[in-house]
């Protein structure tokens, strides 16, 4: 019944040879998965929605380990939010996911939820950043064998935090550096990516020898990475962001040309910021005039409340756009300019659609059937694992590239990252209302007993 349910929607869901049509969000899609599934997710979702469980998550996390014990806490966090966010803790876990998600049409982003927060006094040193990049390489290996799993996987994507790598002090310095009136050609990304590709010693005047040593030692990580897999760099801080453009910028100087066959490493835009159209505008033809593949990940943006509290903290002006209308604005206008650079690029300019925004991935839809950009070509979609489902199964089924962002690791790893994912996302969770009201309905219609429904 699955496989006659899969052919079906497959022949169906496609776009027609006449004209665009817009896929259908209804959660028909909800089909391909089982009860159990259906019921984790609708319950799961609506506890996220929660402000309190949110706002103090570690804390109730220690409160149910010292009233429940390790192990019965352990339990109920497995069968609920770790089961639905996270592929799991194993290898064989993991590929079991990858294999679920491939049967349903989708694709895997891992993400290794390590990182460092800024200012953070606990995970210094060298060794800290050592052991992350290990995590990394683990995930390349990782990465590996599920080339070897069945379905059309294509390249196998990782999200990296640079702040997982190198300090965010260092980002920090770096960024008041760069921001300074004209801040010296020593910092180029042309020179951190000769001295990256040779191996040669870097000194910067504007840090200290302490300072440079972990400014070498941070870009020989990053180097040693992107050799194995296509990393997409996530954006953090605005007082980071400049640095940690800048150490991207240098990875594609060496990664991202013709030769490499595409872009190996993208960065990402957050749409929430007021001057992101202008510096990916920038950003764009840059790359075109160098001659370098340009990778691109769109989001609205996850770090709203810290931005606007940092921006009051130092009385400075406040870099977000007013509103989520203002947001979603920005996001359309940066969605329009990357479409029109893949339909002029072609492989050379990649993009993945972060949203999980039904309006978005509508317009993105519609904009590549009108330029001629095929469904599962330089445009892919990204959504969180075990989020937007709805979304998600509707484009996967069509033939659209679809990734799910999938965290993996022990309980003791991945629940402090989910949390702090959580309080970045308090309105994706928030607005996940329609997705709970869609669950509400397929759940009710199979109480009701009406059988397997197939989209006509």
């Amino acid at each position: 019944m699955m496989l006659r349910t899969c052919r079906v929607l497959c022949s169906q869901a496609g776009p027609s040879a006449g004209g665009w049509q817009p896929l259908s969000f209804d959660g028909g899609a909800f089909h391909l998965k089982g009860t159990g599934e259906l019921t984790r997710a609708l319950l799961v979702l609506r506890l996220c929605a929660w402000p309190p469980l949110v706002t103090h998550g570690l804390a109730l996390q220690a409160w149910s380990q010292r009233l429940l014990g390790s192990r019965l806490s352990g339990a109920l966090l497995r069968a609920s939010i770790y089961g639905q966010f996270v592929a799991g803790e194993t290898a064989e876990e993991v590929k079991g996911c990858v294999q679920q998600l491939q049967t349903l049409g989708l694709r895997p982003l891992l993400a290794v939820p390590t990182e460092e927060e800024p200012d953070s006094a606990v995970k210094t040193g060298e060794a800290w950043y050592e052991g992350n990049f290990s995590a990394m390489l683990r995930c390349v290996d990782l990465s590996r064998g599920l080339l070897e799993t069945p379905g059309p996987t294509g390249n196998i994507l990782m999200q990296l935090k640079v702040t997982a790598l190198t300090s965010a002090r260092l980002c920090k310095e770096l960024t008041s550096w760069i921001r300074k009136p004209g801040a010296s050609l020593e910092l180029s990304p042309e020179r951190l990516a000769e001295a990256m590709d040779s191996g040669r010693d870097l000194q910067v005047s504007c840090l200290n020898a302490e300072q440079n040593q972990h400014l070498r030692a941070s870009l020989s990580r990053l180097h040693r990475v992107v050799k194995h897999v296509r990393l997409l760099v996530d954006a953090e801080y605005t007082f980071l962001n400049p640095a940690l453009s800048l150490l991207v910028d240098a990875l594609a100087m060496r990664w991202n040309s013709p030769g490499e066959g595409g872009p190996w490493v993208w960065n990402t835009y957050q749409a929430y910021l007021k001057d992101t159209h202008e510096r990916l505008r920038r950003a764009a033809e840059a790359a075109d005039r160098a001659g370098l593949a340009f990778g691109v990940k769109l989001v609205r943006g996850a770090y709203l409340d810290k931005e606007r509290e940092v921006a009051r903290h130092h009385g400075t002006e406040d870099p977000t756009q007013p509103d989520y209308e203002a947001t979603s604005q920005s996001y359309s206008r940066c969605l329009e300019l990357m479409l029109t650079q893949v339909s002029h690029r072609g492989p050379m300019c990649h993009l993945m659609v972060a949203s999980h925004n039904e309006e978005s991935v509508r317009q993105a839809t519609k904009r590549m059937w009108e330029l001629g950009i095929p469904l599962d070509g330089p445009v892919c979609f990204g959504q969180l694992l075990g989020m937007c489902d709805h979304v998600s199964l509707a484009l996967g089924q069509a033939g659209y590239a679809v990734y799910k962002s999938i965290p993996y690791g022990s309980l003791e790893e991945v629940i402090p990252y989910l949390i702090r994912r959580a309080q970045e996302n308090r309105s994706v969770l928030q607005g996940a209302r329609r997705e709970q009201k869609l669950l509400s309905q397929e759940l009710r219609r199979r109480v009701l007993g009406r059988g397997l429904r197939v989209p006509h």
